[in-house]
């Protein structure tokens, strides 16, 4: 299957149509109900991050099954394991043998109470240290990773750092990563509003949480989380990171340019050339290694790729039949 085969039905053309489908509770109960169809049994544990860092994740299998692999799947910003493209993915990918470990990152998935300090995106060591973990839990079996926006730019970092940390990655896949963040950033500031909104409100209540398990440690106040999603992350790296300035956090974490040059481990993304949240623009100046494959469709908005009125993704089965190749 190819990028250029993904036709939606014209009502499903609509690039912010299909960015809403994407998360939405329809998709999420379509997800529950394939996983549950196939007789799933999912076990929490909380994987080491190293430096006393926990992060929790949801290892899934189906009991007897051939275990042909095993998966580790990266959900995106104020995303968790059980966002709707995470439960569909593993239900794919349950379907081909693969046992799946679905990761929260820190401050997602209800999981603010296991680490004093606040997730931001330049934490990938922790998930590394992680994923790491979970390939020690379940050894001897090939290990393929995937990741969805803020999920798929931490693929492509691990892909990028797996050799040095010994992380027997054999391939990655990543749907609409975010590419350079300061034009993420930017398209989300300039884009329908909408957007901004919807993480911002997020993006505040989960700060909200944290205050309140941990009010000594975490002193912004109300005010603060009042402002814009692109001046309360700039007061957060200035009070809450090492990172000194907004644009250093930002360069942190980028993808562009030709950071991925040293990149060993395979690897296929999968963008949409209508993507409302991740300027498509900067895809034309990225810089891969010979080792990854860029995708686009002309469809899909931000991580929908939905081909019909039930919910089913193009994305979902894309990532399967990449991770499970031969």
């Amino acid at each position: 299957m190819q990028a250029s085969e993904y036709v939606p039905p014209r009502w499903l053309r609509n690039a912010h149509l299909q960015s809403f489908l994407s998360s939405s509770n329809l998709r999420r109960r379509r997800g529950l109900r394939r996983l549950q169809a196939l007789g799933t049994v999912s076990t929490e544990h909380i994987f080491d991050g190293g430096a006393g860092v926990r992060l929790q994740g949801w290892h899934t299998v189906i009991p007897g099954m051939d275990i042909q692999g095993l998966a580790l799947l990266l959900h995106g910003w104020e995303g968790s394991a059980e966002s709707s493209y995470m439960r569909m993915t593993a239900a794919s990918l349950l379907e081909r043998g693969y046992e799946v470990v679905r990761l929260n990152f820190r401050d997602h998935g209800n999981t603010h109470h296991l680490n004093e300090e606040i997730f931001h995106s330049c934490l990938l060591p922790e998930v590394l240290h992680a994923a790491c973990d979970v390939a020690a839990r379940f050894p001897q079996r090939p290990m393929v990773a995937a990741g969805y926006s803020l999920g798929g730019n931490f693929a492509l970092r691990l892909a990028l750092r797996a050799p040095e940390v010994g992380l027997p990655l054999a391939r990655v896949a990543a749907v609409c990563p975010v590419l350079d963040p300061h034009s993420a950033l930017t398209g989300m500031e300039q884009g329908l509003p909408l957007y901004h909104w919807y993480f911002q409100r997020k993006w505040r209540h989960s700060l909200e949480i944290k205050r309140q398990l941990f009010p000594e440690r975490h002193l912004y106040d109300d005010q603060v989380l009042s402002l814009n999603v692109r001046e309360l992350t700039r007061w957060m790296v200035e009070h809450e990171t090492e990172y000194g300035t907004l644009e250093n956090y930002l360069d942190g974490y980028s993808v562009a340019g030709d950071r991925l040059a040293g990149m060993r481990v395979p690897a296929h993304i999968l963008m949409a050339q209508d993507d409302p949240v991740i300027p498509f623009a900067d895809f034309a100046r990225w810089q891969l290694p010979d080792t990854a494959q860029l995708e686009v469709a002309r469809w899909g908005g931000h991580c929908g790729f939905i081909e019909n009125a039930h919910g089913d993704g193009f994305g979902e089965r894309w990532v399967t039949d990449r991770l499970t190749r031969a």
